[in-house]
């Protein structure tokens, strides 16, 4: 049902964005073709790409090609738009996934530790610090690691992207990357850890086991954590879409060819085929995340388990 619902909604989408394309004011073969042009090259273009067509007919031509996987060709490099976010999609997914490497562990146990020493100076300087990282966005956060750690320091390369291999080489071009869209990230995932595990620790069964004699840490990682980590899985899902967002300007920022330099070269030239397979690779990279969401809260919370085989039944 939940991989039903995703593929409507992606379709969805997909429509949105054809429509709200094409209502962008402006000429797209204009842009393409700058200022001086012959008509003749005009009418091809449009001819080409079919925008001589009723707005209706071009989209049931390209909704037929979408559903056979077709997502047509890029006006700038004239290859195939599924050939080419292909061909970038690993690097994207690499990045996202190095990003949640740093976010999940640092925002996650700098919460916990926040919450731990409640109200006292670590507690302080932990909410300070997150404080700025909720504010920097990420293409000043990379600028300021490639000035401290590549330029200044010389610990890791400034730009530039290794196809990927288990080599240092590789890991040390996407450790900026890396930090850059993940230390944000970690910041929003510690405030609401260190907030969750604080509302747990005012519950019954928390207070419970206080009174039987199981000491305080023994309390904080048997109960909890895991019943503070629910509403903070949520987030996680949402945060991949920021992720995704945060990988247009870190790739262009750092030089990675991925999704999202593709995607931000298609929009500033409004090559429609580009720009309409990007979001929707971007759509669908959110809705996969969001199916692995719902999976691990059956992990953690036995109810919502227990409820899915009732209806089930």
């Amino acid at each position: 049902m939940r991989v039903a619902s995703a593929g409507a909604t992606l379709l969805v989408v997909a429509a949105i964005v054809f429509f709200v394309m094409r209502f962008v004011p402006g000429d797209p073969v204009l842009n393409w073709l700058g200022t001086s042009y012959e008509k003749a090259d005009y009418d091809r273009l449009r001819a080409l790409y079919g925008l001589d067509l009723p707005l209706q007919q071009q989209f049931l031509i390209w909704f037929s090609n979408l559903l056979q996987g077709d997502l047509g060709y890029s006006v700038l490099t004239q290859l195939s738009v599924s050939e080419e976010l292909w061909r970038r999609l690993p690097a994207t997914l690499e990045l996202i996934v190095l990003a949640l490497a740093v976010a999940l562990p640092l925002g996650i146990g700098s919460g916990i530790w926040a919450a731990w020493r409640y109200g006292k100076p670590a507690d302080h300087a932990v909410l300070t610090a997150t404080l700025l990282g909720i504010s920097l966005p990420e293409f000043f956060v990379g600028a300021l690691l490639m000035l401290a750690l590549a330029l200044q320091w010389r610990v890791f390369p400034a730009t530039g992207f290794e196809p990927f291999a288990w080599s240092a080489e590789h890991f040390a071009h996407m450790a900026l990357p890396a930090l850059a869209l993940g230390l944000p990230r970690a910041a929003v995932i510690c405030r609401l850890m260190r907030g969750s595990l604080l509302e747990v620790f005012g519950r019954p069964y928390v207070r419970a086991s206080l009174a039987k004699g199981l000491s305080r840490k023994a309390t904080l990682f048997a109960h909890a954590v895991r019943n503070a980590l629910i509403p903070v899985v949520t987030v996680i899902g949402l945060q991949i879409g920021y992720l995704v967002a945060g990988a247009v300007v870190v790739e262009k920022l750092f030089v990675i060819p991925g999704v999202g330099a593709y995607g931000l070269n298609a929009v500033t030239a409004r090559d429609y085929p580009s720009v309409q397979g990007f979001i929707l690779v971007v759509a669908a990279i959110f809705l996969i995340a969001n199916l692995i969401v719902d999976l691990l809260y059956l992990w953690l919370d036995p109810r919502i388990r227990t409820g899915a085989q009732g209806a089930g039944r």
